[in-house]
């Protein structure tokens, strides 16, 4: 259209369309956190390792037991590939990375929540399964650090001895009550096992030598008789709030993270498809 006043012309103008900036610096924000955390992790697993002198495959595979390490790697790996696929997919606007984000998410999300009816459902064999479990690891106690430290702090947290009992700790050689067994740990329990004597303020790290020797250690007062796995049941109903809790943050920042990388895949979609609004 000629304007009358210097004859120019007047082109139409389309405002274009962008993403959530909410959506996406959210969800961008959101992950730089995890993938900083998960760096974290792996940072961690091979600080372990390289202190335990095991940073390579074949030392690594051949150790024995559950190695705690392990759990830290797998949680710091996934975290890191999640964090990383989520920060870069929002700030790129990238439909395939934040496919791979959400698809994750949601996998995670529905193996949880199967693992939860499960569990319930076949609440005698998971019991099962996790005293077996324990007791393996009893048996290796020793031979890692890692694991030593994890039973130890179980053991003093929740106050409890063994998988089902002290007599558990007849499974590790250094423990266990036979005459061929010249440990001075024979037929005892370690330090972790030991009710705190509030009068002393040092560990007394003996203070379990020869307690299963003594005969019945049913009433005994100088160590813990509840196996661990009795004790977290006990323990659960106590925080049932707190785990809960726990489960419902979790659970919700899985969803909300779904949500923001479903939204602005729809959003992305919408503006290659030319939509005018």
């Amino acid at each position: 259209r000629a304007d009358r006043a210097g004859g120019s012309v007047k082109m139409p103008f389309y405002k274009q369309r962008q993403v959530s900036c909410l959506y996406k610096y959210l969800l961008f924000g959101l992950n730089v956190v995890f993938w900083v955390a998960g760096a974290g992790l792996l940072a961690i697993t091979f600080w372990a390792w390289n202190e335990k002198g095991v940073l390579n495959i074949q030392s690594i595979t051949e150790l024995n037991g559950f190695d705690p390490v392990w759990v830290i790697l797998t949680v710091g790996l996934l975290t890191f590939i999640l964090g990383f696929a989520g920060c870069i997919g929002a700030l790129r606007e990238n439909i395939c990375l934040l496919k791979f984000f959400s698809l994750i998410i949601g996998t995670i999300f529905t193996l949880e929540l199967a693992a939860g009816i499960l569990g319930f459902v076949f609440q005698d064999w998971v019991k099962e399964q996790v005293q077996n479990f324990v007791r393996d690891n009893i048996g290796v106690y020793r031979e890692d650090i890692d694991l030593q430290n994890l039973i130890d702090a179980i053991q003093k947290y929740m106050q409890c001895c063994g998988a089902g009992g002290p007599d558990d700790w007849n499974n590790n050689v250094y423990f266990n009550c036979s005459q061929e067994n010249g440990s001075r740990e024979r037929c005892g329990v370690p330090f972790s096992c030991c009710i705190p004597d509030p009068a002393h303020n040092v560990v007394n790290t003996q203070c379990g030598y020869d307690i299963r020797s003594k005969g019945q250690v049913k009433d005994n007062l100088i160590i813990y008789t509840k196996g661990c796995v009795q004790a977290f049941e006990d323990w659960l109903p106590r925080n049932i709030y707190f785990v809960a809790g726990a489960l419902l943050v979790i659970a919700f920042l899985q969803m909300f993270s779904i949500y923001l990388a479903r939204s602005l895949i729809g959003e992305i979609k919408a503006i290659k498809a030319g939509w005018r609004f």
